[in-house]
């Protein structure tokens, strides 16, 4: 684990800036190069090389990258703002084990003393009653039970877990958005969002300030949900809900999917529906959740260790 000094910072913010190259790329960069100097006089046939395959019509132009990354440095100073490379103790250890992690986090709001267990909880932009009453209530026993939730600060069902976490006592949430560090989207919520961080929560964005949403980048936010999370619930999602994407990345990582029970059959929970249709368990509150989760927590503390000199043993359910 590293504590980044603002020479290793620029270098970092400079690789995370760098728009042709993949995330496993970006970290195969930061093995290759020691500052910004080294950065600026890699070549793009030697890129190419050591990437294993051709940019194509993209351009490798480091100079850019690193003014970039200077000017984003500033503004982190500026702005009370951190930035969480994926070797900092920080980075969330369950996204890290990911099949694709981000190279970096930009991150709003205090650093976490351990690690939390996160649970994610998703749905659709236009829920129904039922499906915004029982998202706050999952989210409000979550968090009374020292979870912490983790949802995308969308319109519906992500804002009504996040206001239901922060009406527990202690209750802390973090948000993931789909755009720059420096934004709320959707702007909407940028209240909700200021509610967040007074309570002691988060926003996270693998988005440098200054970027603007897209549609693409709801599922390159999803993973990152997913990731974070020992396991997520689905409370009410149609048939193309973009909590479905949230709920393949989990499963494809081997997280655990729930949906909520009082959601289903309704109109706006097609994607629920042929979630538990295909084995995902429903649950009408937290307890069960809260039940599966403790008992996992409970057994990695009891887990015996490898003899000294030896590696240590990490099994944890769900997890990769």
């Amino acid at each position: 684990m590293i504590d980044l000094d603002r020479k290793r910072l620029v270098l970092a913010l400079a690789i995370q800036r760098a728009p042709a190259l993949r995330v496993e790329e970006k970290l195969l960069v930061w093995d290759l190069v020691d500052d910004e100097l080294s950065l600026s006089l890699l070549l793009q046939k030697d890129l190419e090389y050591a990437i294993g395959r051709s940019l194509g019509a993209k351009r490798w132009d480091p100079a850019a990258s690193i003014e970039a990354a200077l000017r984003d440095a500033e503004f982190l100073e500026r702005s009370g703002c951190r930035y969480i490379h994926f070797d900092d103790e920080a980075y969330p250890a369950l996204l890290r084990e990911t099949a694709r992690p981000p190279f970096g986090l930009y991150a709003r709001g205090p650093a976490w003393g351990r690690d939390p267990t996160d649970v994610a909880i998703v749905g659709t932009r236009m829920p129904t009653g039922r499906g915004i009453d029982a998202s706050f209530a999952i989210a409000r026993e979550l968090a009374e039970a020292g979870f912490r939730v983790v949802s995308g600060l969308a319109r519906g069902i992500d804002a009504a877990a996040h206001r239901g976490a922060l009406t527990a006592r202690g209750g802390a949430t973090c948000a993931v958005l789909p755009c720059g560090i420096d934004r709320v989207y959707p702007p909407a919520n940028r209240a909700l969002a200021s509610d967040i961080l007074e309570a002691g929560g988060l926003l996270l964005s693998e988005y440098p300030p200054g970027i603007e949403m897209h549609k693409y980048r709801f599922p390159e936010r999803n993973r990152i949900i997913a990731g974070m999370a020992r396991a997520c619930v689905v409370v009410e999602a149609p048939a193309k809900s973009g909590a479905l994407i949230t709920a393949e990345h989990a499963l494809d990582e081997g997280r655990d999917v729930w949906v909520a029970a009082d959601t289903l059959g309704g109109q706006r929970s097609a994607g629920t529906d042929r979630l538990a249709a295909e084995g995902a368990p429903s649950m009408a509150g937290a307890g069960e959740l809260i039940a599966e989760l403790r008992g996992r927590e409970a057994g990695r503390r009891h887990e015996p260790r490898a003899a000294a000199g030896g590696t240590e043993c990490l099994v944890g359910g769900g997890e990769r």
